[in-house]
């Protein structure tokens, strides 16, 4: 897939970000996203996610729910969180399940996933283009933590992934949550106002 057709794909969802210098690395960190991460469902054994998220594409529309739902949750004044945060929080979300089968394309999801995600953007951005060294380290762990309760390796039971402990990250996994439940459905039909 050409890195132009990746960024299409999540056009509306850049708009969010307000920062230039946030949206430019979001932007070059989905060139990142391997093709398989835009086509395959949100759930690869169909249990976990909402309809909307099953089948050809779902991973992506996971992702914009997620996106949309941190919007949403942004224009409440009971969130503390500055402008910044919430862009780095969409670049997060951007990114959080984009290397969800690894590197082996595996048939089914690894429980690893965030750890492939953090480690690739920290390969590929050893001299951080556009953000500052902390802004990077902050998206790399709201990605890191983004799978909140959900840590543990799906054979061993052991823990392999840090849970929140920021309310940043306590919010992007909340997020992330909220688009899983099989009891919110997203229409994609209505278009994101970045208003």
């Amino acid at each position: 897939m050409e890195n132009l057709d990746k960024l299409k794909v999540f056009e509306k969802e850049f708009l969010f970000i307000k920062d230039e210098n946030i949206r430019s690395f979001a932007q070059e960190s989905v060139k990142l996203l391997p093709d398989y991460f835009f086509e395959m469902p949100a759930s690869t054994t169909g249990k976990y996610h909402p309809s909307y998220a099953l089948g050809e594409g779902g991973l992506v529309r996971h992702t914009r729910s997620a996106i949309r739902i941190l919007v949403e949750l942004s224009r409440n004044k009971i969130f503390k969180f500055t402008q910044e945060e919430f862009d780095l929080g969409i670049c997060a979300l951007l990114i959080h399940d984009g290397w969800k089968k690894g590197l082996a394309l595996t048939s089914y999801s690894v429980a690893n996933h965030p750890e492939f995600a953090k480690n690739i953007l920290e390969e590929s951005f050893e001299d951080v283009a556009f953000i500052t060294q902390e802004q990077f380290k902050l998206i790399t762990d709201l990605i890191w933590t983004h799978m909140g309760q959900w840590n543990l390796d799906y054979i061993s039971k052991k823990e392999i992934l840090p849970i929140p402990s920021t309310p940043l990250q306590e919010f992007v996994h909340l997020c992330d949550y909220l688009a899983s439940r099989k009891c919110l459905e997203m229409n994609f039909d209505v278009s994101l106002s970045s208003q």
